[in-house]
């Protein structure tokens, strides 16, 4: 049987036939992702998902090259060693994260405490979904003190930064310095998501204990005002 031509725009996964042993170096298949500039984000896909289903400690630059069908070499053209390729993880993790605690924030209304609740609500279902990678982020925060993944995490943080001043403009929070406002309820939603990461309560009450968490805060920043 004559095997079909290949379209140049498709990475084809190895054949399960009895064929002649690919040799271990196929320029076309390590360079085909080039033309469409999608190898970068393609790894980074493909180190999101190990890290969630295996931990950061199986990630290796061989073995996303071979999950992603290039050539083992390719992916240092983007990231040149094991931590450059965490680094970048971190910084895309936090800006997937900040567009999600924003869609939270934009999809509640225009209520101060329904806005509260559902940002808590998704962070912590990114926390406990991407348990491994939030480690890895943070991790690579406090490696060092500024850079891309400190930018990236500020913005995403901002986030709740902005809340906390909104509530504050409300009267539904207590006057004072919003970061320390917003290290408070902070704790409280990293809290929960450890207790459901850590097996002690389960994901089914999550929206419960989001509540509850929440209007507790509340109380307590306004007996405190």
């Amino acid at each position: 049987m004559t095997d079909r031509p290949r379209d140049p725009a498709v990475i084809e996964p190895p054949r399960t036939h009895d064929a002649p042993a690919a040799p271990t170096h196929d320029p076309a298949a390590g360079d085909r992702p080039y033309h469409h500039g999608n190898l970068r984000t393609a790894l980074l896909e493909a180190a999101e998902r190990t890290v969630r289903e295996r931990g950061a400690h199986e990630l290796s630059l061989r073995e996303l090259a071979r999950e992603v069908g290039v050539s083992h070499g390719a992916p240092r053209r983007h990231f040149p060693d094991r931590q450059a390729l965490f680094d970048a993880l971190a910084e895309a993790g936090f800006a997937r994260l900040g567009v999600e605690l924003r869609d939270a924030v934009d999809g509640a209304g225009d209520e101060f405490q329904a806005r509260l609740r559902a940002t808590a609500a998704a962070y912590i279902r990114f926390a406990t979904q991407d348990a491994a990678l939030l480690e890895l982020m943070f991790a690579g925060k406090n490696r060092a003190e500024s850079g891309t993944i400190h930018d990236a995490a500020a913005r995403a943080f901002s986030v709740l930064l902005e809340l906390i001043q909104q509530g504050q403009a409300d009267g539904g929070l207590e006057p004072g310095e919003p970061e320390r406002v917003g290290l408070v309820l902070f704790a409280t939603i990293q809290g929960i998501a450890a207790l459901v990461t850590g097996g002690m309560v389960g994901v089914e009450r999550l929206d419960e204990l989001v509540a509850d968490a929440i209007a507790h805060f509340l109380r307590g920043s306004r007996a405190a005002a």
